[in-house]
């Protein structure tokens, strides 16, 4: 760990407190020179973060809920080891990390051969991890714009190439939904006692907290034009955090909340981001280990659900209102299809399309 990196760990410590660290104690800490501290804390206001000198030398980091490429990688490997290598860029803003992640697949050439080894860009950008705090062009699924202010969210893509490409993708948006339901609760239930949460899942990628949609999962695949196989995925994944009432109005205000709306807790947007970016890929090797695995998965899918036995209004082809029809939500199969029963008693599955219901419905579960 660098000096600077080491400096920054140590303020964002105090940093909730409201505390100041002496140069003399930084310089202590990090075995170096009280030179060596000045030249660490000059480079990290660089970067923007806000670090105030006070007269007796100490310094105190003013932002309490500190987002850096640093600070994420202490996280993500002290939390899951397995994946400390995985490749990471963090972002202060960019265009799209799905976007930013398929400009990559496009430039690198086949993550695996025909064997179905691992090439050299397959070792780097296999489970490669992209974040950002702010996106100017979040998408969701087809192409609706995913809102993504600075300061309220964290951005999240993950490339995903298992060995025989993927096969089903909506089960591998199935997998991601639980593991985003599992990082939340894991984040949440370490906060003060008594703080829980239990998120929901809207059939197939959107994830509800309080009633509302806290986080949408956008999973795009890069096909192998010589096999025809889709050879890597492309999971991203937005999860609003912070309040802020300025990013959300009008009618996306009635849809939309965060995190923080749903609890009394004061959530870090790094905890967040490295739990849901190692529960994701854990999730993908567990349901990739056993048949069982998946059916486990499916299960926890399942029971997160709350559009079972509910009122919908299925559009098969999104967007079209003349192919619309109402039906029941009867049950997810193990491919994570939704089963829906119609008024006449017949039964179909739905493995694309959308589902509908009034947002009344939808906090009635909260």
């Amino acid at each position: 760990m660098s000096t600077k990196e080491k400096v920054l760990s140590i303020l964002a410590a105090q940093a909730g407190a409201g505390q100041t660290v002496s140069g003399e104690a930084l310089a202590a800490e990090c075995g170096v020179s009280r030179a060596a501290i000045w030249k660490a804390i000059n480079a990290l206001r660089e970067q923007g973060l806000q670090i105030e000198g006070t007269t007796n030398g100490g310094y105190q980091l003013k932002d309490d809920d500190i987002f850096s490429d640093e600070l994420f990688r202490q996280t993500f490997a002290s939390n899951y080891p397995d994946f400390s290598e995985s490749h990471i860029e963090c972002f202060k803003e960019i265009d799209s990390t799905n976007t930013y992640a398929k400009r990559i697949l496009a430039e690198c050439g086949n993550l695996r051969d025909s064997s179905g080894a691992l090439t050299e860009a397959g070792k780097k950008y296999h489970k490669a991890i992209f974040i950002a705090e702010k996106q100017t062009a979040g998408r969701g699924r087809l192409g609706r714009t995913f809102v993504s202010p600075e300061k309220t969210g964290i951005y999240i893509s993950v490339i995903y190439a298992p060995k025989g490409g993927i096969t089903n993708p909506a089960r591998l948006t199935a997998c991601a939904a639980v593991a985003i339901c599992r990082a939340i609760k894991n984040v949440v239930g370490k906060l003060t006692e008594g703080t829980s949460i239990e998120p929901k899942i809207k059939w197939i990628n959107d994830i509800f907290a309080g009633g509302k949609k806290v986080c949408g999962v956008l999973a795009e695949g890069v096909t192998n034009f010589e096999s025809g196989m889709i050879e890597a995925a492309v999971v991203g994944m937005g999860i609003n955090i912070k309040k802020n009432k300025s990013a959300f109005e009008g009618q996306l205000a009635d849809v939309v909340g965060t995190l923080e709306d749903a609890t009394s807790a004061k959530i870090s947007r790094i905890d967040i981001a490295a739990e849901v970016a190692g529960q994701v890929l854990k999730i993908f090797e567990e349901d990739a280990s056993s048949e069982a695995t998946h059916k486990a998965i499916i299960k926890e899918y399942k029971e997160a659900s709350f559009l079972i036995g509910r009122e919908l209004t299925v559009y098969p082809l999104i967007g079209d209102e003349k192919s619309s029809y109402k039906a029941t939500a009867t049950d997810i199969d193990d491919n994570a299809g939704l089963i829906v029963t119609l008024e006449d008693g017949s039964k179909r599955t739905l493995s694309s399309g959308e589902v509908s219901l009034k947002s009344t419905n939808v906090i009635a579960n909260k």
